[in-house]
C-alpha cells in the first residue's frame, strides 16, 4: 500500500491500519505506570550525591528537582495534545512527522532506533549487570570473558555485558508473547520499585541522622546560578524517557483520553517520587556527607539500617533497571513499527504476528540492537554522542504543537494543552538552555551526536525513493 497522503490528512493511512492489527491491551492504570517506569531507572540513586557537589544548600538541590519537575510537566501537557491528536504508535515521530514534514520524523526515528532510545536501553542493562554482580560477584562487568580481534583493536566483552545481553533478551521473549504479558510485567515492576522507593522516607523518619535546614533558599554563595543550571542537566536527565508511553498509543484503550491523563498523572508522580526520595537522603545524612557519593542511596539507606542497607538498595536498583526496560523494549519497538508501517524502514519490521498479535519483527531487531549497544562500551560511553541531539529533538516536539496550531487549526482536538500558548513556551525555553548548557559543557560530544543524525538523511531518501509504506 502505498503512502499517498492527502494535504490536512491527519494520519498516514498506513499507519492506521497497522495499529487496527494490534491489540488494545494497556489502559490508563498501565500506560500512567509505563510513564514511570520509563524514567525511573537508576538515576535517583546515583545522581544526587554529584548534584550536592555543586550546590550550597538542601533546599536548592530540592528546587532543582522541582523545577526540572516543572518541565517536564509543561512538556506532558503539551505532548498531551499531539499524543490526543494522532493517538497511533510512534509517539514524538510521528507528532515531528505531522507538524514538519516526514523528514523531520525519520531523523528523529532514525536517531532513537540507532541510539537514543536502543543505547538508553542498553546503557540501563549494563547498570542491570552493575548491580547484579552485587549477589553473584563472578558476573561482574569487571570480568573478561572474551576478547575478539577487531581492525581496531581487541573488543573485549565481559560477564557482566553477557548478564545485560540477557536481560534484554528475556524482556524481548516477554513481549514478542503479548503486549498484555509485556504491560503487566512492566506495571508490576513500577508498582514494587515505587514502593521499595516509598520505604526509604519511611526509614528515615524512624532513624534519621540528620535534619535539614532548608533556609536560606539561597545561601550566598560565589557561582551559584552557574552550578544550579549544571545541576539541572543532570535532573532533567533523570526525567529522560516521559515521552516515551506514547510510541505505544495504538495499543492503549481510549487512547485520544488515556494518552493525556497518563502522562499528566506519570509526569505529577514522578516528580513527588524524586522530591520525596531527596528529601529521605538529607534525613540520613548531612549534605556535607554527600557531596561527590556516587552511590547516594547505598550510603543513605547503610547509614541508616546498616550493612543489609547495601543489599536492599542494590536489589531495589536491580528491579528498578530491569522495569525501566521493561516500558523501553515497548516504547522502542512500536516506534520501528511506526516507521516500517510509514514506509521509512524496513518492510519487515510492519509485520504483525498471527497469533501474538505484535509487532514480532520491530521487536526482535530493536533488543538485538540494544543488546549488541551492551557490548560497545561502558554504562557512561553509551550516551556519550547522542545527548545534545536528544535534547534538541525535545525542543522540537515543544515547538511542533505551535506549528500544527497554525497549520492545521481544524484537526480534532479531544484535549487542548492547559495554559497554551504559556505552558508549551515554558517546557521550549527550559529545553532550550539545556541544548545550550549541553553545547558549552560537551561541544565535541555535542557535534559529533548530530554528525549521526545527519548520517539519516541518505537513508531517509533511500525509502522515499521507494515510497511504500507496505502492510504485511
Amino acid at each position: 500500500m502505498s503512502v499517498a497522503r492527502p494535504p490536512g490528512n491527519p494520519v498516514p493511512a498506513a499507519g492506521a491500519e497497522a495499529d487496527a492489527r494490534l491489540v488494545k491491551g494497556i489502559g490508563l492504570t498501565g500506560a500512567t505506570l509505563m510513564v514511570v517506569g520509563s524514567v525511573i531507572g537508576s538515576a535517583i540513586f546515583l545522581t544526587s550525591g554529584i548534584m550536592a557537589e555543586r550546590l550550597p544548600s538542601p533546599a536548592l538541590l530540592l528546587a532543582a528537582w522541582a523545577l526540572g519537575g516543572v518541565l517536564v510537566l509543561c512538556g506532558s501537557l503539551t505532548y498531551a495534545e499531539m499524543g490526543a491528536m494522532y493517538p497511533r504508535s510512534g509517539g514524538l515521530y510521528v507528532f515531528l512527522e505531522q507538524a514538519f514534514g516526514p523528514v523531520w520524523g525519520f531523523l528523529f526515528g532514525w536517531a532513537g532506533l540507532l541510539v537514543v532510545l536502543t543505547g538508553s536501553t542498553a546503557a540501563v542493562a549494563v547498570g542491570f549487570a552493575e548491580y547484579f554482580s552485587y549477589f553473584v560477584p563472578s558476573l561482574a562487568t569487571s570480568r573478561i570473558v572474551a576478547s575478539i580481534p577487531m581492525p581496531w583493536g581487541a573488543l573485549s566483552i565481559s560477564a557482566g555485558q553477557l548478564v545485560a545481553v540477557a536481560s534484554i533478551a528475556l524482556l524481548a521473549a516477554i513481549n514478542y508473547v503479548g503486549v498484555r504479558p509485556g504491560n503487566a510485567l512492566q506495571a508490576s515492576l513500577t508498582v514494587l520499585k515505587v514502593a521499595a522507593l516509598a520505604s526509604l522516607p519511611f526509614l528515615a523518619l524512624a532513624f534519621h541522622r540528620a535534619s535539614p535546614s532548608l533556609l536560606p533558599i539561597v545561601p550566598r554563595a560565589p557561582g551559584v546560578v552557574a552550578s544550579f543550571g549544571v545541576v539541572l542537566i543532570g535532573v532533567m536527565w533523570a526525567y529522560e524517557g516521559w515521552y516515551y508511553m506514547p510510541c505505544a498509543a495504538g495499543e492503549i484503550e481510549e487512547a485520544t483520553r488515556n494518552v493525556p491523563r497518563a502522562l499528566v498523572l506519570g509526569t505529577l508522580a514522578l516528580t513527588a517520587i524524586y522530591l520525596v526520595v531527596n528529601l529521605a537522603y538529607f534525613y540520613a545524612m548531612p549534605m556535607a556527607e554527600m557531596r561527590g557519593v556516587v552511590r547516594v542511596a547505598e550510603r543513605a539507606v547503610t547509614s541508616l539500617v546498616g550493612a543489609r542497607g547495601a543489599s536492599f538498595v542494590a536489589a531495589t536498583v536491580m528491579l528498578s533497571t530491569f522495569g525501566c526496560n521493561a516500558a523501553a523494549v515497548i516504547a522502542m519497538s512500536r516506534m520501528c513499527y511506526a516507521m516500517a508501517a510509514d514506509g521509512l524502514f524496513f518492510k519487515a519490521a510492519a509485520a504483525v504476528h498471527p497469533v501474538y498479535r505484535t509487532p514480532h519483527i520491530a521487536i526482535i531487531a530493536t533488543c538485538a540492537w540494544s543488546a549488541l549497544l551492551t557490548l560497545t562500551g561502558t554504562y557512561e560511553q553509551l550516551f556519550t554522542y547522542v545527548t545534545f541531539a536528544s535534547v534538541l529533538f525535545g525542543v522540537a516536539g515543544g515547538l511542533a504543537i505551535f506549528r500544527l496550531r497554525e497549520t492545521r487549526p481544524d484537526v480534532d482536538r479531544p484535549y487542548r494543552t492547559w495554559g497554551y500558548p504559556v505552558v508549551p513556551a515554558i517546557f521550549v525555553l527550559g529545553l532550550g538552555l539545556l541544548v545550550v548548557s549541553t553545547l558549552v559543557e560537551r561541544p565535541v560530544q555535542s557535534l559529533l551526536g548530530l554528525g549521526l543524525v545527519a548520517l539519516g538523511l541518505p537513508a531517509y531518501r533511500y525509502w522515499r525513493r521507494k515510497g511504500t509504506g507496505v502492510l504485511p
